[in-house]
């Protein structure tokens, strides 16, 4: 469960301060899909940026499954980064690797092992239709643009996923329990 608690951001600029967030209240249960939705420059990415601390907020709290993010040390706070996945409106492709390649990445730096990253990545490839895109290079779909059906972040497993801009053909299914 995410649970944001009087959440609040505020950008220091030359001309003053700017409140991009205000005391926002917000639980998402397990398994719930929210939207976000508002105009251009209403805060929407800083929200998501927050909710795994990409960006620090100046006040309240983000907890997720009972863990005051703020509170987490470093080494802690990336370990539990690695449970939530972000999709952001821009994309970071990695021209010289193939569209498989591009998807395992983050999961290689996670420490997954090679074999199961690419088992994970076909299923994942698999799911949005693309697999015979696996080997193609400079025009992944799947991981290409906002418009594409597949986050290029994916970890293996995350338990939660939050986008500023959820790709067009993409529709999120909640985990089955096990």
């Amino acid at each position: 469960m995410i649970e944001l608690k009087y959440l609040s951001k505020t950008f220091q600029m030359k001309d003053g301060a700017v409140k991009a967030l205000q005391n926002i209240n917000l639980t998402i249960p397990d398994g719930a899909i929210y939207g976000i939705i508002g105009m251009s420059g209403a805060g929407k990415s800083t929200l998501v940026r927050c909710i795994n601390l990409l960006e620090r907020p100046t006040g309240g709290s983000v907890v997720i499954d009972g863990v005051a993010m703020e509170t987490l040390s470093p080494v802690s706070l990336r370990k539990r980064r690695r449970e939530i996945t972000m999709i952001f409106q821009q994309f970071n492709l990695l021209m010289q690797r193939t569209c498989l390649k591009n998807v395992c990445f983050p999961m290689e730096l996670a420490g997954v092992k090679k074999a199961e990253a690419e088992k994970r990545a076909m299923e994942l490839l698999e799911m949005v239709g693309l697999p015979d895109k696996a080997n193609a290079r400079h025009s992944c779909p799947a991981v290409r643009s906002s418009a594409s059906p597949l986050p290029a972040h994916w970890l293996p497993t995350p338990r939660c996923c939050c986008a500023t801009r959820p790709p067009v053909r993409w529709t999120p299914t909640p985990p089955t329990p096990s």
